[in-house]
């Protein structure tokens, strides 16, 4: 796969933990290989660990990294924040870019104008249409609206619920959300500007204690 004109694609080390696994891409040399650890609570533990095995299976150090990819979500906001600090902090040691990239764009790689959801708490979906992204109730009313004419279809693992009550056909990503995250995150590495940050897109489950904050005594 070429990055530009004549050029060979970067080498990206990937990651996710926005939902219950550990996932890794190692991209370099236009190849790519992926891992991803079902797990429901220990990414934090598991994930460095995870990234060092990949990189010596491929006779590569971190200092061969050209850039760091990582999925910001929406997802586990526990999950969300391990991934994208670590992120960061890899960055900031080694001096390499990092590049957060959405689970609804990573669906949607390669699968111009369909319409990207995710499962999410309470029965609702994560849905991305044209770019913009919102959490929606999975109904008529709640989704986003479709031009009459439009042609399009659904993709995600909450695309069988949205797709009914639209009226649209399902569709299969062409690649593996951790794929398309590290080849995304190539293809952007030379117009990054920002850090990675978290794509939450709702409230913490845990809500703000209602009392007042007791009062430290002299």
């Amino acid at each position: 796969m070429i990055y530009g004109t004549g050029v060979t694609l970067p080498t990206i080390l990937a990651f996710d933990t926005s939902a219950a696994h550990c996932a890794a891409a190692l991209l370099h040399g236009g190849t790519i290989v992926t891992r991803t650890d079902e797990m429901a609570k220990g990414q934090a533990e598991h994930l460095m660990p995870m990234l060092e095995e990949m990189l010596a299976e491929a006779n590569l150090s971190w200092a061969d990294l050209d850039g760091i990819g990582v999925g910001i979500g929406p997802g586990n906001f526990t999950g969300i924040r391990i991934s994208v600090a670590a992120a960061r902090g890899l960055a900031l040691g080694l001096g390499k870019k990092a590049i957060g990239v959405s689970t609804l764009d990573a669906l949607s790689f390669n699968l111009p104008g369909v319409i990207t959801c995710l499962k999410a708490p309470r029965n609702r979906a994560y849905v991305q249409m044209n770019g913009v992204a919102a959490l929606c109730d999975i109904t008529k009313d709640d989704l986003p609206k479709l031009h009459p004419q439009a042609e399009t279809s659904v993709v995600g693992d909450a695309a069988t619920e949205v797709a009914h009550v639209l009226g649209l056909p399902v569709l299969q990503p062409r690649h593996s959300v951790i794929e398309a995250i590290a080849r995304i995150a190539a293809l952007g590495l030379q117009s990054a500007t920002k850090p990675p940050a978290p794509l939450y897109l709702r409230e913490a489950d845990a809500a703000p204690p209602r009392d007042a904050p007791p009062v430290i005594l002299p």
